[in-house]
């Protein structure tokens, strides 16, 4: 190969000498400028970021502009994905093409475009799920043009920290994520926490996050929370091996259906009582996600401790006062003691039908 490749090299100094020869006056530097069209379809949102709550509904906008001079398309293709936290695939969400419509997944049922015009490709989702929370692409397809834009879908709601029983630093992510499911929460997006920790809040351990990475909210500079010469942010430890590597976890949550409330009862409860007095009531224990939402969302506010699902103890104070939390509104935390010990009351949550 390295002989031709020399010949060729030889074989084109000599046309460049000739060409000098011939024409003496060509310039030997041109800049040749290609003008095209511009893109005949776009796809635009005119908001990025729609704000709603658990069991409510939104509408993601996309609107089509499309080039006059396109021949009409009865085949032109809607995608909705939603993004996933680590960006590297896509969930289907809803597709249409002419007539054919379909949804997929937990969004089945749920979604539907408003289709306000023929140029309205805006997506309606319904009965919103805590999972529904995150980044959302309109991708419109004609022919061989096509377009794409994003929007994000973000919930009220209240960012809390959560370790289990077995005490700080027990969960790897994917028990992080059962973690929060089983307290009517999902894990936090870095989002989530950034917003709380805008709105004051400020905690020492780390915890997972829903991107996999592990990070905590520090507002008071300390020397046991990254040094106390350092400034007020968000300490990250950066992603961290999912399955190796254990810290406690930041959960979210949002408004809920039903009621929470203290069950007024004639005496104090063991764990197992407390259960079984809430069934009697015809309720379920309260689970720690529903009283951060009673307290944040509601501004619920009850000075005694009482029992919840995952066997701890806590009560909700929305107005400090002497006793009760004096310094700061706040879910108190009293531990997770014996169950044998009748010193509780308990919380309840009863769902609507």
């Amino acid at each position: 190969m390295i002989p031709v490749l020399i010949c060729v090299l030889i074989s084109l100094s000599v046309a460049d000498n000739d060409l000098d020869t011939l024409y003496p006056d060509l310039e030997h530097s041109r800049t040749i400028y290609v003008i095209e069209n511009g893109p005949r379809l776009s796809v635009v949102a005119e908001q990025s970021k729609v704000v709603s709550r658990r069991g409510g509904n939104a509408t993601l906008p996309c609107r089509i502009q499309r080039d006059q001079s396109l021949a009409p398309n009865r085949k032109m293709r809607i995608k909705w994905t939603k993004l996933t936290s680590d960006y590297l695939k896509e969930v289907d969400v809803f597709v249409a093409m002419d007539y054919h419509k379909r949804s997929y997944g937990s969004f089945h049922g749920r979604v539907h475009l408003q289709g306000s015009s023929p140029m309205d490709a805006s997506l309606v989702i319904t009965e919103i799920t805590l999972e529904d929370y995150g980044r959302y692409k309109c991708e419109v397809i004609d022919g061989l043009e096509d377009g794409t834009t994003v929007v994000s879908l973000d919930l009220e709601g209240v960012v809390f920290p959560y370790f289990p029983r077995l005490g700080r630093y027990n969960l790897n992510f994917y028990d992080a994520e059962r973690a929060c499911r089983d307290q009517d929460a999902i894990v936090a997006s870095f989002d989530q926490l950034y917003d709380a920790w805008r709105g004051g809040m400020d905690w020492c351990n780390a915890g997972w996050l829903n991107d996999g990475s592990v990070q905590y909210p520090i507002n008071t500079p300390r020397e046991p929370c990254g040094g106390k010469n350092t400034v007020p942010g968000i300490r990250n430890y950066g992603v961290r091996d999912k399955d190796k590597n254990h810290y406690d976890v930041f959960c979210f949550t949002s408004h809920y259906k039903g009621r929470f409330y203290y069950l007024i009862h004639p005496s104090k409860l063991t764990y197992d009582e407390a259960v079984r007095a809430c069934q009697k009531d015809g309720a379920q224990i309260a689970k720690v996600g529903q009283m951060y939402a009673a307290w944040k969302l509601l501004g619920y506010d009850r000075c005694d401790a009482g029992w919840l699902a995952d066997a701890s103890v806590r009560y909700p104070i929305s107005r400090p006062r002497r006793r009760c939390s004096p310094t700061e509104a706040a879910v108190r935390f009293s531990g997770f003691p014996d169950k044998k010990h009748k010193l509780y009351g308990v919380y309840c949550f009863k769902g609507n039908n």
